[in-house]
């Protein structure tokens, strides 16, 4: 980036959070994908004079920027979702990621001119991972099944580490000559190092942020944690991505043993909040990028048709890999072992996941890691834009072809009637304890008051209204937050005519919201996911 006075950076910091979170807002009221359209308005703003032009530094990203995303994607992952799917997820984080460095690679090596063989296939390293962003953004948005979302999910966690260690081999390879046994045992260090670190990492804060009763300490404690992950995963060789995203894991569903109730929240609320910003910042650089790489692509003397032909090649090489490893994977769960057969992965299934590989983050951090020694490194950088913005192009097309494969959405209504099951059942249990805890001190209006809502929502399952009623916990949400409502209107107008100090308004505030908080955790809407 130019050089500016710290007055200038903060307006520029300012006007590209409101550009961000603008463009965002709007591309979802509309149903268009936000990710490409944020690479869309950051390429036509790096045409404008007046923008200044932003480099995208490889170290702020794989440092600054892609832990905390992958972090805040792993703790909302399900730990026990990725372990029922484990097969899955590795043939595609493992086994996929090197079918496309081969396959994209050698196609690189056979139509860029003047690239080396170890160039080729640090390309196809760099774009062989999926994005976690660009996934998340949109499969959560198409009512696709959910072991597809989790498969997907998983794999753009896991890939990253694979790709990166593909990329440092081949990076070596370009510098100096590698052999075959020691790119094998670097692979083997990266994945024992980063797990046993992100293990190591998770367990300690696991312990640490136990004995924290404060929300805000333990929050810190929180946004810290991917860095620390990332660095030590780093220093011991390991791959510092895995160690980011098992601490996550870990850490995730240890999450109600070691945090307050008041610190889940908080931490809820701050981590989405991050990652929303970061996540679709991240695209707009993308975007903003595409003038300098264009620059720097003309002084290599590449020719304009040529350089289309190239990239349309890439991006096609890059499709029919991931289309043609789905089908090897699909094969393997129709008519492969007893275990893999049971798993019932149909050839829709296989389809649509083939056409969820949008790239971002991860691809164009990583292509601005090759060496200054790469032949046609300024070309390489334009095709793994053309790559991320290509891929995300595909994904247009994803809710069309989701309906046409006709795939089953998950099934909202099961889900809810699970979720309030199982709450009556938390329910019974509060009523076993309270049994066991109750003394003759104790007043009887307040027993009364608590086992009438420990057994509303059992007793709404066991004595459901009519069909063509409104369900009881529905009703019961909607006319309790009517009453919500009307007690903030009232406590506002007290604070209007000045009747009461402001802690005690704060205080009753406080209390309003936390109750309307758990109604909205506890409404069809949320339970639906």
């Amino acid at each position: 980036m130019v050089a500016m006075d710290p007055v200038s950076t903060i307006v520029w910091i300012v006007a590209f959070v409101v550009v961000t979170v603008t463009v965002t807002g709007f591309s979802r009221r509309i149903g268009w994908s936000a990710p490409f359209v944020l690479v869309v308005v950051g390429a036509a703003a790096s045409f404008l004079p007046s923008v200044p032009r932003i480099e995208l530094e490889p170290e702020l990203v794989l440092y600054g920027l892609l832990p905390p995303l992958l972090f805040a994607a792993a703790i909302r992952t399900s730990i026990v979702d990725v372990r029922a799917r484990r097969d899955g997820i590795l043939l595609l984080s493992v086994g996929l990621v090197a079918f496309t460095v081969v396959t994209v690679g050698l196609t690189a090596w056979l139509v860029v001119p003047a690239i080396s063989l170890a160039a080729a296939f640090a390309f196809g390293a760099v774009v062989a991972p999926t994005d976690a962003v660009a996934i998340t953004a949109i499969a959560g948005r198409l009512g696709l099944p959910r072991r597809v979302v989790t498969v997907l999910e998983g794999e753009s966690l896991l890939n990253d580490a694979t790709a990166l260690v593909a990329l440092n081999a081949a990076i070596a390879a370009i510098l100096s000559t590698v052999s075959p046994l020691s790119v094998t045992g670097d692979f083997v260090i990266a994945v024992v190092g980063g797990a046993a670190v992100g293990l190591a990492v998770g367990y300690v804060l696991a312990v640490i942020r136990r004995q924290l009763h404060a929300p805000v300490l333990d929050t810190s404690l929180s946004l810290v944690t991917p860095y620390l992950a990332f660095i030590l995963g780093e220093l011991v060789h390991g791959s510092g991505v895995l160690a980011v995203v098992i601490a996550g894991l870990f850490l995730g569903y240890r999450a109600p043993v070691i945090q307050s109730a008041e610190a889940r929240i908080a931490e809820s609320i701050n981590w989405r909040t991050i990652q929303f910003l970061l996540e679709n910042a991240v695209f707009l650089f993308i975007g903003l990028n595409l003038e300098a790489i264009l620059e720097g692509v003309r002084l290599t003397g590449t020719g304009f048709w040529d350089t289309v032909w190239i990239s349309l090649v890439i991006l096609f090489a890059l499709l029919v890999s991931r289309f043609a490893w789905m089908a090897i994977t699909t094969s393997l769960y129709r008519y492969g072992p007893r275990r893999l057969r049971e798993r019932g992965w149909s050839w829709r299934t296989g389809v649509a996941v083939s056409f969820a590989g949008m790239r971002g983050v991860v691809t164009l951090a990583a292509v601005f890691l090759l060496p200054p020694e790469t032949p046609q490194r300024e070309l390489l950088q334009l095709l793994a834009f053309v790559v991320v913005v290509g891929t995300l192009l595909q994904a247009l097309a994803l809710p069309w072809i989701i309906r046409r494969l006709r795939l089953p959405p998950p099934d909202r209504s099961q889900e809810r009637t699970e979720a309030q099951m199982l709450l009556a059942e938390a329910q019974t249990a509060g009523l076993a304890r309270l049994d066991a805890e109750v003394t003759d001190a104790d007043e009887a209006r307040v027993i009364g008051r608590l086992r009438t809502n420990a057994v509303f929502l059992a007793d709404a399952l066991d004595n459901p209204a009519p069909d063509d009623a409104e369900p009881l916990p529905a009703a019961y949400n909607r006319l309790r937050r009517a009453m919500i409502e009307a007690e903030r209107e009232a406590v506002l107008a007290a604070r209007v005519q000045g009747r009461y100090q402001e802690p005690a308004i704060r205080s009753a505030l406080a209390f309003i919201d936390v109750e309307e908080s758990a109604l909205k955790a506890g409404s069809p809407k949320r339970l639906e996911g």
